[in-house]
């Protein structure tokens, strides 16, 4: 099947999520809004058919359209060996795809706390404050929590010896926390070790780093949800 994703197309945001996924999986896709006129498609297709989504990104599987990166990477983790076979695995990793939505979610708020309406420069102060909040508790809640299961069950990946979009995602996690805050990652690598070699066990994935090296990756740049601003990073 040849795929159909809807994202923006200048940010890798909550869309790299799944990109990273067809990628390792090696399926063939269109990334539909970096093409000609794709935005114009993006943004029509919203709101329409049976089960219109709110927001990209979304993918088109035939005729199946599924928003939300945890729903999509629900999908494609059972159709391309990337989620367990039982019922508790599949359901075990997409609980740990949701926390990682979580986790996105408050990096995105180390810069805008106060709304995405607003530009950064307008937040400065919350931001910092923010920030401090973030790396004081929550990084090491999250990060540790992911850190501890890598410990626990002793193999390559989070759930053992087989790799899930899950690992992927965490990649994804620790890359933008390298770039957005490097003086801090730096600080606190030792912490979690585990989480950094996964990181670079997913990276010498033959196609994930076919990918890392063509443009079909995105740069990091401050329009995603990883944004680099040193008054944060101190």
């Amino acid at each position: 099947m040849r795929y159909e994703l809807y994202y923006w197309p200048t940010i890798q945001g909550r869309g790299e999520y799944v990109r990273l996924a067809l990628e390792d999986a090696g399926a063939t896709y269109d990334d539909v809004a970096r093409g000609s006129g794709g935005t114009g498609a993006m943004m029509q297709m919203m709101g329409q058919g049976p089960t219109p989504a709110f927001a990209p990104p979304f993918l088109k599987a035939g005729k199946l359209v599924i928003a939300q990166v945890a729903n999509i990477l629900l999908f494609l983790g059972s159709r391309h060996g990337l989620a367990p076979k039982t019922e508790a695995g599949k359901l075990w990793v997409h609980q740990l795809q949701l926390t990682i939505t979580d986790l996105v979610a408050e990096i995105h708020d180390t810069h805008h706390p106060l709304g995405p309406s607003l530009y950064y420069e307008d937040q400065r102060a919350p931001a910092k404050k923010r920030s401090e909040e973030f790396w004081n508790e929550r990084v090491p809640k999250y990060l540790g929590y992911f850190e501890g299961l890598l410990g626990a069950n002793g193999g390559s990946y989070v759930t053992g010896r087989r790799i899930t979009y899950v690992d992927l995602s965490l990649f994804q996690i620790v890359d933008g926390l390298c770039y957005a805050f490097p003086n801090r990652m730096k600080a606190f690598e030792r912490k979690i070790p585990g989480l950094g070699a996964l990181h670079d066990r997913i990276a010498a994935r033959p196609r994930i780093k076919a990918y890392l090296d063509s443009d079909r990756r995105i740069a990091f740049n401050e329009d995603g949800i990883f944004r680099r601003y040193k008054a944060l990073d101190e």
